[in-house]
């Protein structure tokens, strides 16, 4: 059967929480776009790229989140202590955080310049940037005990806070942007400082709730293993590198979008946008595949652990499907809601047809690339999300784009093939279970 009520019901309930905080993030991210947007156009330019910088940071601590979910899902399904893997996360972040923000800021000049030549949005950029990168140290201990919780299929706390954070940090940029409340005004750069004291503050509660554990309490006791320090960063760093080298394929793939002009830049930036909303109810099912696979494995129940991925998978699909059908029953529709002039609709229709066949496209790569992570295969989604994006996507996109002129639509295409091969490698991955065997040589966490 497609649907069996009780295994994809759990899939539903540990998913539903991320997906409801993934799309909290992503309204914020147009709220921010909003208050700032009334300051003037070189005050969104500048908090556009202040942000993109700050996400490519983000990215080299991303892995510390699956790296710790994963590990902990494992040894709760082997009734272990499940608070090592956070132990060492913890002292990671510390490591690796901190000294990057503060190199960060200090060159927050150059690292803007490479993004933007620009002297007015430059200047907004860098202010925003170093407000922004304060928070860095605060966002990767969160992204730890945010995997911790997750990993004990906890996920309903990650909701709770991260809504709480959110509105905190509306209330807070929306005071030092615009001086309220007796706050200074700062312009767009209160739109940073807020965002930056609300995820030190969500780092608060979050340390205040996880120090209800009295595993987690234990942990202040003692420094890390040095084993567990490895395996964490062994685990972590395949999946940083992927998110930095992921997030500058959409760099690249902007650049080769203004090579056509500014309509398809806009059409472009519309779709892109559209498809990374979309696609976060696919990401929230693999989250929840990361733990179930990786507590079914703590308990050596291998074959449960493969029928949890495709069980996830089939959920993802049936999501994705219904999100996409609007895409491909009534493009015309959904782009007059972004353009009033006919010709960017009528350049935008077929490119968001095939937008919405990639959402369903990418539920198997979406869902089965975390719950390979789960196993502990990252350096195996590693290597098939940026070969299949660098060495296919990226250079047929250029080539058919650019070299055949066949325009935006060119490049559509590129990125449909591209996700159909890439999806279909995960599934292959997947099906084979080479990863049991990796992991059955390198031993459990």
């Amino acid at each position: 059967m497609l649907f069996v009520t009780g295994r994809h019901g759990k899939v539903m309930r540990l998913a539903l929480p991320i997906m409801l905080g993934m799309l909290s993030q992503s309204m914020l991210n147009l709220v921010d776009a909003a208050l700032v947007g009334h300051l003037g156009e070189v005050a969104l330019a500048g908090v556009g790229v202040g942000g993109y910088a700050m996400f490519m940071l983000t990215a080299l601590v991303f892995g510390l989140s699956s790296s710790v979910q994963a590990q902990t899902a494992q040894r709760v399904g082997a009734c272990e202590d499940s608070a090592q893997a956070l132990q060492a996360g913890l002292f990671i972040g510390l490591l690796v955080a901190l000294p990057l923000s503060l190199w960060a800021w200090w060159q927050a000049p150059l690292l803007i310049g490479l993004i933007t030549q620009t002297d007015d949005v430059q200047g907004v950029a860098v202010d925003y940037f170093r407000w922004r990168v304060v928070s860095l140290t605060a966002i990767a201990l969160t992204l730890c005990l945010r995997g911790y919780w997750n990993g004990r299929q906890q996920t309903h706390l990650y909701l709770r806070i991260i809504i709480a954070v959110h509105l905190l940090n509306v209330l807070l940029s929306t005071g030092l942007i615009y001086g309220l409340a007796g706050l200074p005004t700062m312009g767009a750069s209160g739109a940073g400082a807020g965002t930056m004291l609300s995820l030190l503050i969500g780092l608060v509660v979050w340390c205040w709730v996880s120090m209800k554990s009295l595993s987690i309490q234990h942990l202040l006791t003692r420094l890390p293993q040095l084993a567990a320090l490895r395996t964490t960063l062994a685990l972590a760093a395949p999946h940083s590198i992927q998110q930095f080298l992921f997030a500058s394929g959409y760099a690249v793939l902007f650049w080769l979008l203004s090579q056509l002009g500014t309509a398809s830049v806009a059409v472009g930036h519309v779709l892109i946008n559209l498809s990374l909303l979309l696609i976060l109810p696919g990401v929230g099912v693999g989250v929840a595949a990361m733990s179930l696979v990786g507590e079914a494995l703590g308990r050596d129940a291998e074959q449960e652990a493969h029928r949890w991925g495709m069980d996830a998978l089939r959920v993802a699909w049936l999501l994705l499907l219904v999100l996409a059908l609007p895409m491909l029953i009534m493009p015309e529709q959904i782009l007059a809601l972004f353009f009033t002039h006919s010709k960017l609709v009528a350049l935008g229709k077929l490119p968001l047809q095939l937008t919405g066949a990639m959402i369903v496209l990418d539920a198997a790569a979406l869902v089965l690339a975390q719950a390979l992570m789960g196993a502990g295969a990252q350096r195996t989604v590693m290597a098939l999300t940026l070969g299949t994006q660098w060495l296919l996507f990226l250079p047929l996109a250029w080539w058919v784009g650019i070299g055949l002129e066949h325009g935006l639509l060119g490049i559509w295409l590129m990125q449909l093939l591209y996700r159909l091969i890439n999806s279909s490698g995960f599934l292959w991955v997947w099906q084979r279970r080479r990863w049991l065997v990796a992991r059955q040589a390198a031993g459990s966490f």
